[in-house]
C-alpha cells in the first residue's frame, strides 16, 4: 500500500495522468481552485450522482427532484442572509504576506492535536472554534492563533493581522444595458431554489407532509483560501434534499437521516472506522439541531455531508421577504381547535458536495500493490472502486489482432455498449492492458483468444483479485448486470 503521507499526492497525480482531473484551462497556466473533470472523471461523478439520486429519489414515493436556476432574484439572498453575514473569517501573516482562512488554520491544529493523542486538546481548541463561528466572535478566533502558538506553514511565524470577514459571493449585472442592469449573484448554495419552489412542487405533485426536495446542481464561492484539491473549489456541485415535515416531528425525522445518510456512505464498502459524526453543539440561529459526516482524509477528518434541522427559519424568510403566503394546509390535521392544520412546515436538510464525495472515493479506491510475476516482483496500481461506480465497466480484449480475434472481441463490444461503458484494446502486452484498466478502475477484463474460437468461452479477470476463469459468452451480460448494478447496491 502507499504510506499514508503521501496517499493524497499520489491521488492528485493519478488524477491527471489518466483523466479523471485536469487543472482547469491548463494551458493558459490554470485557474486557481477551478478543476475540468476528465473523461474518466466525469463518468464517475455522474455515476456518483446516478447513486444519490436513486436513493433519494427513487427509493423513496415521497421525495421529488428539481432542478432550480443559477440566476435567482437578489432578494432570495437577503431573506437567506447571504448578502449580510455569507462570509468567511480570514487573517494574513504579516512575513510571508500569505492570507488564510483563520477557521481552517485552527481546524488544521486539531488535527495535529488528534495526531499527536492530544485527544483534550483538539476538544478544548475545537469547542472554542464552535463557539466562536457560531457567535462570529473574531477577537475570539484570533485569541485561539495566539493561545495555540499556530504559525504561518510559509514563513513559520506568528506575526498576525486581525482576523476580519469577507464575503463569498459572485456577484455580475443581469440586462443588456450596463447602466440600466440589476446586480444579481452566482448561488452560493442550492437550497434556495428548493425553499421558493415549495409550495410549487407542493401543489403540482399533490405531496403530503413529510415530502422532500432533491437537487443536483452547481455553486459558486469566491474562495480566497482554496486548498486541498478539489476538496475546497470556487464552482463546485452539490447534491442537496430538504425534507418538510410537521412542526414537532422534525427531531424524529433528523435522527431518521442521520442514520440513513451513513448507511448510503458505508453501502459502498468503506470501512466503518473511515466515518464519524460530528455533531455541532453551538448550532446557527436557523438550526436545532447538526450533525456532519466526516471522513477521515490523508489529512484528517474532514466534512462530506452534513445533516440540519433547519426548523422554519428558511420559509418564514422567504414568506416575510416575498409577500407571499408559504403555509401547508394539512388535511390529516382538522379544525378542531385541538391541532392546527395550516403551518409553514419545518425542514430536515441533508447536503452533500459531488467533489467531495468524488476525492472521497478516489481516496478510498486508490491502492499501490505488490505482485509476483514470475521471479520478479511488481507493483501495480489499482482503483478499487466499487463496480457500479466504476467509469468503466468492462473491457474487452483479443488475445492478438488477427485470426478472427479482433471480429468476435468487437461483436461482444457491441453486444455490451448499449447497457455497460466499454473500452476495447488490443495495443500491447496483455498484461500491460490488465495495468491500464487497473488503474481507472475496470471491474472485469475479458479476452478473447484461440480457445474462443473453439467453445465460443472467454477468460474474465477480476480486478480486484486478479483472479482469471472461463465463462461462455453467453453468460457475461448477467454477470455484469448483477456486479455493477446500482439497483442491487441500493437493496442490499
Amino acid at each position: 500500500m502507499a504510506k499514508e503521507k503521501n496517499v493524497f499526492e499520489s491521488v492528485v497525480s493519478h488524477c491527471k495522468e489518466y483523466g479523471f482531473v485536469f487543472p482547469s484551462s491548463e494551458i493558459y497556466d490554470g485557474l486557481g481552485a477551478v478543476y475540468d473533470y476528465g473523461n474518466y472523471g466525469s463518468e464517475l461523478k455522474k455515476n456518483i450522482k446516478e447513486y444519490w439520486w436513486r436513493s433519494m429519489v427513487y427509493m423513496h414515493e415521497n421525495i421529488v427532484g428539481i432542478d432550480s436556476a443559477i440566476f435567482m432574484h437578489p432578494k432570495i439572498w437577503k431573506a437567506s442572509g447571504h448578502i449580510d453575514g455569507f462570509s468567511d473569517p480570514m487573517i494574513d501573516n504579516k512575513d510571508s504576506k500569505k492570507r488564510y482562512r483563520a477557521d481552517q488554520l485552527i481546524e488544521d491544529k486539531i488535527a495535529r492535536y488528534e495526531k499527536d493523542g492530544k485527544t483534550n486538546k483538539a476538544a478544548e481548541l475545537q469547542q472554542g472554534l464552535d463557539d466562536a463561528l457560531v457567535d462570529n466572535h473574531l477577537d475570539k478566533l484570533k485569541s485561539l492563533i495566539e493561545e495555540h502558538e499556530i504559525v504561518c506553514p510559509i514563513s513559520g511565524t506568528r506575526n498576525w493581522t486581525d482576523v476580519r470577514q469577507f464575503n463569498l459571493m459572485y456577484s455580475t449585472q443581469m440586462g443588456s444595458v450596463a447602466d440600466d442592469a440589476n446586480e444579481i449573484y452566482l448561488r452560493p448554495e442550492t437550497a434556495q431554489g428548493i425553499f421558493v419552489n415549495f409550495l410549487n412542487v407542493q401543489k403540482s405533485g399533490r405531496m403530503k407532509v413529510p415530502f422532500g426536495i432533491a437537487q443536483i446542481g452547481k455553486a459558486f464561492r469566491n474562495e480566497i483560501v482554496a486548498r486541498q484539491f478539489i476538496m475546497r473549489m470556487r464552482e463546485f456541485e452539490q447534491m442537496e434534499m430538504q425534507f418538510f415535515v410537521r412542526p414537532g416531528t422534525e427531531m424524529q425525522w433528523y435522527r431518521y437521516w442521520k442514520e440513513s445518510r451513513l448507511k448510503w456512505h458505508l453501502a459502498l464498502g468503506t470501512s466503518p472506522d473511515k466515518y464519524r459524526f460530528h455533531d455541532h453543539v453551538k448550532l446557527a440561529h436557523y438550526a436545532n439541531a447538526a450533525v456532519d459526516i466526516e471522513f477521515q482524509f490523508p489529512f484528517g477528518f474532514k466534512e462530506v455531508e452534513g445533516i440540519h434541522s433547519r426548523t422554519d427559519f428558511d420559509l418564514k424568510q422567504h414568506q416575510e421577504f416575498s409577500g407571499k403566503k408559504l403555509h401547508y394546509f394539512d388535511p390529516e390535521l382538522g379544525p378542531d381547535g385541538k391541532a392546527i392544520g395550516n403551518y409553514i412546515p419545518y425542514v430536515i436538510e441533508t447536503s452533500i458536495g459531488v467533489d467531495r464525495m468524488f476525492l472521497l472515493t478516489m481516496i478510498n479506491a486508490y491502492c499501490e500493490e505488490e505482485v509476483i510475476n514470475g521471479d520478479q516482483k511488481d507493483i501495480r496500481t489499482v482503483l478499487k472502486l466499487h463496480p457500479a461506480l466504476a467509469p468503466v465497466k468492462v473491457a474487452i480484449l483479443p488475445l492478438v489482432k488477427k485470426d478472427g480475434l479482433p471480429e468476435i472481441a468487437r461483436k461482444l463490444m457491441n453486444n455490451l455498449k448499449m447497457d455497460y461503458v466499454c473500452q476495447y484494446d488490443e495495443k500491447d502486452a496483455i498484461g500491460k492492458r490488465y495495468r491500464r484498466q487497473d488503474a481507472i478502475g475496470t471491474p472485469f477484463c475479458i479476452t478473447v483468444d484461440y480457445d474462443t474460437l473453439q467453445d465460443q468461452s472467454v477468460t474474465i479477470r477480476y480486478r480486484d483479485s486478479m483472479k482469471q476463469e472461463r465463462i461462455a459468452i453467453d453468460s457475461i451480460a448477467s454477470l455484469i448486470a448483477k456486479e455493477v448494478s446500482l439497483n442491487r447496491l441500493l437493496t442490499e
